[in-house]
């Protein structure tokens, strides 16, 4: 039987064998962190090599994700369909190994990870996923949901600020099966870390209300396997476990120092370290013998047998709840919610109702929150003020088995990373809030949802200059487009309250990534259509308002707050015998995803006159309008002052719309 070092040397073997065949990569991490992963995956976690999906597998998420040979081999080692082919083409096109970890490339990957930090984010969002779903679904004699969320991280992710956010949450949601191991081997690229990390780690995490265990040899199996029996005693604390480490242990002259972290060891090296681990194979070679003591099928299979076998002593005494977990852990929609949120958004068109769309949201969290029992969201400490809460908003932190929202606190950018935690756990479709412009804050979990991808609706209110006298530093101006230019980020800026129905609904039912939506402080007013129309919203740009025959000679385009005054603009230049057409552009990038026809039936080529009018940088819309179209837009920052004087001052008037459009026939 090979020994546990023996195991842990496999992993370090094909770590830094890849990563000289790539000529590229991070040796350091994987071979010191080797022993913590062989004890961890071995001993500890709970998965099945046969079935990476399985519901209620350990989640284990690699947060210092450029060490991602560590669990490309781990993944390989253990059986998974992993084959030793994908090592070898270690970060090259269209293998499985990318250079950190990518979520869409293999099942049995958790999660996207690179920025430092957001996969220790994401799981505190899987963690806190499992407590829910435990308090919504478990019963007494079948605990269905009960699992562990293991998260490896390094002194780079506690050095990131988000690291602050979401382990203070977790303290205080007590997330108790959450445990992170974290990598204390004092270096980072730039060398050793005392220069600029000189934090009390184990002060800071007891602070959160954490278990911390510290000291704890990294390479030292028994002592790594105590650390973890004792981080599952406190039910209602996460753990930190803090490991002393060497970087590229077994690297003869580059263990211990930064020229291990981000390049290859060198042939020479390579052979050295061959000789220190006792590891006499050739490159991407394991004995038999090791690959049967890795192979996690025959356990991998018992466990998941045992979860089989009380859920269908589950289904029996609770039919009801084991079909509604079973349904939303497929990340399957309830059958009715289509038509009845088409439904919704017909009768809103009926009633007319002129509110701001923040207001419009709000409505629509209450008309589609029953439907949806797997709705999870909150807001940065701005409920109020983006009305987030709905009559059947309950706070998951008091425990209760319906219970729906999270108090995020002051932490956008945390919330935002939590959130895709939560939706990558399965079981739920989240949202989370803030004003527009700090979506800057949040800004790089927003492209990861969009990169993993993670099905989050990002909810962003107060989203331009209408937001009045907090002034600049709150107004947005190039948030929108920002959003926009982040590929597989549909982002939604509707109009009135039918338009953010159906903003919402679409949002919900998208399940390949994420979606923004965009809401205003100021009411809207509420515009005519037909039924055919309303579908229409879903295309991301349709025609609102035509010329009497149904070729313009001048197309307005505008969004949100803005359609308001483009419409009323169009109706004073048709009086004046203008052809124009109106054309509503709530989502743009869905606009441009939709067929060839379509596109030319809304935005006709024959038709070049045009002027395109939203609160945000005016650069976005030449590609709708053309270099010889207009675009009223704001180009600097706003001011503080009564948002109908900054409209007026910023040229946001029907005036303004008017005078752009007849210039366009004198041109």
């Amino acid at each position: 039987m090979p020994s546990r070092r023996e195991l842990a040397n496999a992993i370090r073997a094909l770590s830094m064998d890849a990563v000289e065949a790539a000529k590229s990569g991070h040796p350091g991490m994987p071979m010191g962190m080797a022993d913590m992963a062989e004890v961890l995956w071995n001993d500890f976690l709970k998965h099945h090599p046969g079935n990476p999906g399985w519901v209620n597998r350990d989640r284990f998420v690699l947060s210092n994700g450029h060490g991602s040979m560590l669990l490309y081999s781990l993944l390989h080692l253990t059986g998974y369909d992993f084959p030793l082919d994908e090592l070898k083409r270690f970060r090259q096109w269209h293998s499985k190994t990318a250079g950190h970890p990518e979520r869409s490339e293999h099942p049995a990957i958790e999660t996207t990870t690179g920025p430092l930090g957001q996969g220790l984010a994401n799981a505190v969002g899987m963690a806190l996923a499992e407590k829910v779903l435990a308090n919504r679904f478990n019963r007494d004699g079948f605990p269905v949901v009960d699992h562990m969320t293991y998260v490896f991280l390094g002194d780079g992710c506690l050095m990131e600020g988000i690291s602050h956010e979401v382990c203070s949450l977790a303290g205080t949601f007590k997330l108790g099966k959450l445990v992170a191991l974290y990598d204390d081997n004092n270096i980072s690229i730039d060398g050793q870390v005392g220069g600029w990390f000189n934090d009390d780690t184990q002060k800071r995490f007891e602070s959160y209300g954490w278990e911390v265990i510290s000291g704890v040899d990294g390479h030292n199996a028994e002592a790594i396997k105590a650390a973890l029996v004792s981080a599952a005693i406190d039910p209602n604390k996460p753990t930190l476990i803090c490991c002393k480490t060497t970087i590229g242990f077994g690297a003869p002259t580059k263990s211990g120092k930064e020229s291990s972290h981000g390049a290859p060891l060198g042939k020479d090296e390579i052979v050295g370290a061959r000789i220190a681990l006792n590891w006499p194979h050739d490159a991407f070679v394991v004995p038999d013998d090791i690959y049967a003591a890795w192979n996690g099928h025959e356990k991998g299979a018992r466990f998941e047998s045992e979860w089989n076998s009380l859920f269908q002593r589950y289904q029996n005494a609770h039919p009801e709840l084991a079909a509604e977990f079973l349904r939303r852990m497929k990340g399957e929609l309830p059958a009715e919610f289509a038509a009845k949120a088409m439904a919704y958004a017909l009768k809103l068109q009926q009633d007319g109702p002129v509110v701001a769309s923040r207001k419009a949201s709000q409505m629509a969290l209450e008309a589609f929150g029953p439907l949806l029992p797997e709705l999870i969201g909150g807001s940065a400490d701005l409920a109020h003020s983006n009305l987030t809460l709905w009559k059947g908003s309950k706070d998951v932190n008091r425990g209760e088995a319906d219970g729906n929202y999270v108090y995020f606190g002051v932490r956008e950018f945390g919330m935002s990373a939590i959130c895709n935690g939560l939706a990558l756990h399965g079981g739920f479709v989240p949202y989370d809030a803030t004003f527009l412009v700090f979506s800057d804050y949040a800004r790089n979990a927003v492209r990861m949802s969009a990169l993993i991808p993670a099905p989050v609706v990002h909810v962003y209110t107060h989203d331009s200059i209408g937001l009045g006298e907090d002034g600049p530093t709150h107004q947005p101006v190039e948030h929108l487009a920002s959003l926009r230019y982040i590929p597989n980020n549909p982002v939604w800026r509707p109009a009135d309250a039918v338009e953010s129905a159906m903003a919402w609904k679409q949002a919900i039912e998208r399940r390949n990534g994420p979606s923004c939506l965009i809401f205003s402080r100021q009411n809207l007013a509420h515009q005519a259509r037909s039924e055919q129309q309303v579908a229409d919203i879903a295309r991301g740009g349709y025609v609102l308002i035509d010329a009497a025959n149904g070729n313009p000679d001048l197309i307005l385009i505008a969004t949100g707050s803005e359609l308001g005054m483009t419409v009323d603009a169009a109706k004073k230049l048709a009086e004046e015998g203008v052809a124009v057409r109106v054309v509503s552009m709530p989502c743009t990038q869905i606009f441009d995803q939709q067929d060839a026809a379509w596109r030319e039936q809304v935005l006709p080529n024959a038709c070049r006159k045009r002027v395109a009018v939203e609160a945000g940088v005016s650069d976005f819309w030449r590609k709708y309008v053309g270099l010889d179209g207009a675009v009223i837009g704001i180009d600097r920052f706003g001011a503080s002052a009564p948002a109908d004087r900054l409209y007026k001052e910023f040229g946001f008037t029907v005036d303004a719309i008017i005078a752009a459009s007849k210039a366009q026939f004198a041109a």
